[in-house]
């Protein structure tokens, strides 16, 4: 098996050492070959050690991402522990959207792994489902990714403020003040992922920007991950104006609860609309993952079980 890795973007200098001791230290421990050209590794053997090394450089890739450098014992230690996990572990690899600053966030169930596949085939991405089954975290996890792998230049999260109606400017204080109770759970997710002093950093020079919705019009993004979240309400005229921001070299995912709508009326839902409007459209995907998705509390899934009972 001969296995492809990109590393476009990523520092070769530290990831592969003083001297390429890094590079070294993994090709010597390995049988399978590697070959280095400009911004690509060739990995050439076993098809499960070719994937085990693919894990091993993402791993060391993460680690920079996260401290600033590596070391050779760093990576001793990512080589002995990713060799000794077993089949399952090294199968969530191949699911691994990001490593964060609490480990690797991976698919933990059947829904989130079609979820992560769609997003990786799709520019843009709608993903429907109930709360607690990380449809948020997992696109902020890919924007993640892919701003600190040198895929994109800006990450730009946004939530509809249907609770303030939109209307900002009757509430107190500043903009970042009367939104923020709002954005909260995108906060959230890049504090898991993003160590807070680089955090405040991409956020106050805006290559991380988290907005309300109201305020994308007239805006477009080149280059960025775009994530529309709590999409169920959005109206129709809302949800056009975000799809119709996406630049050049851009990506969009849009997550929703469609069994959750806030909007006066339900049937102006821009999410319900594009759910079949857009269906068909090369590059667009949909994610519908279900209750069985649910990886909050075991105790989530009952309740949301039993609110869904009571409506039938």
């Amino acid at each position: 098996m001969e296995k492809t890795i990109e590393i476009k973007g990523m520092d070769q200098r530290l990831l592969f050492g003083p001297a390429d001791i890094n590079l070294k230290l993994v090709e010597n421990f390995f049988q399978s070959q590697i070959v280095v050209r400009g911004d690509i590794i060739k990995i050439d053997g076993d098809d499960k050690e070719a994937n085990i090394i693919s894990s091993v450089f993402h791993e060391m890739n993460a680690t920079i991402n996260r401290r600033g450098s590596i070391t050779s014992k760093d990576v001793k230690t990512i080589i002995n522990f990713i060799t000794n996990s077993n089949s399952t572990n090294i199968k969530s690899m191949d699911l691994t959207v990001h490593y964060g600053r609490k480990g690797a966030i991976s698919a933990r169930t059947l829904g989130q792994e079609e979820y992560i596949n769609i997003v990786r085939e799709n520019d843009m991405v709608f993903s429907v489902g109930p709360a607690g089954t990380g449809k948020t975290f997992i696109a902020v996890a890919f924007a993640v990714s892919a701003l600190l792998n040198h895929e994109v230049d800006r990450i730009v999260l946004c939530r509809p403020a249907v609770e303030a109606g939109e209307n900002l400017g009757f509430l107190p204080g500043d903009l970042k003040e009367k939104v923020d109770p709002y954005l909260a759970p995108m906060y959230d997710a890049l504090s898991e992922m993003i160590p807070s002093v680089q955090l405040k950093t991409l956020l106050d020079e805006n290559i991380i920007e988290i907005i309300p919705l109201a305020y994308m019009r007239g805006r477009t993004f080149n280059n960025a991950f775009m994530i529309l979240d709590e999409a169920q309400n959005a109206t129709t005229l809302q949800m056009k104006m975000f799809l119709t921001r996406l630049g050049l070299k851009s990506r969009a995912v849009i997550t929703g609860d469609i069994t959750q709508i806030d909007l006066s009326k339900k049937s102006q839902s821009g999410l319900l609309q594009v759910i079949d409007l857009l269906k068909g459209i090369d590059g667009i995907g949909f994610s519908k993952m279900s209750s069985s998705d649910i990886v909050r509390h075991k105790l989530v899934r009952d309740i949301i079980k039993a609110y869904d009972t009571s409506k039938k």
